[in-house]
């Protein structure tokens, strides 16, 4: 069945509001990290999931790939690639949350802040798996119209 000129609007504008939602969610959670490392190092090591050596370089490096992967989603660069990392990343972020709430730690989110004011709870949770399904959505709709262009 044919997309009526309209269905196709709709999904195209949505598809771009989605990406400058999502871009601007990951710009907006890795800045406050880049500009102060340490505390986010400290965020890191409260979920107690890496090894103390890996601490300092994913509280170094994990910032700037959500600002880089932010900027690409909004660019719309390199698609499918980054669409596919961002729902990878979302479900590591996701996962951890959801181990470190059924271990009933009470630590900082460190989602968008380095600040210990949002801790984990199941709100927090509840909106990440919002971004993840606005995310899944443009994964979706990427890789559709890839196989769309395909034919």
């Amino acid at each position: 069945m044919l997309k009526t000129e309209k269905q196709i609007n709709f999904h195209l504008i949505l598809s771009i509001v989605v990406r400058f939602i999502l871009g601007g969610i990951f710009i907006y959670a890795g800045i406050p990290k880049i500009l102060d490392p340490a505390s986010f190092a400290d965020v890191v090591f409260s979920y107690q999931l890496l090894p103390d050596m890996l601490i300092n370089i994913v509280a170094i490096v994990l910032p700037w790939i959500e600002v880089i992967v932010g900027g690409f989603i909004i660019i719309g660069i390199w698609m499918p690639g980054t669409v596919l990392l961002y729902n990878l990343l979302l479900l590591s972020f996701i996962s951890a949350l959801v181990f470190n709430t059924a271990r009933g730690l009470d630590i900082s989110c460190g989602c968008f802040s380095t600040e210990s004011d949002d801790v984990i709870n199941i709100s927090t949770i509840l909106r990440d798996v919002g971004f993840l399904s606005m995310s899944m959505y443009l994964l979706f709709a990427v890789f559709r119209k890839k196989t769309v262009q395909n034919r």
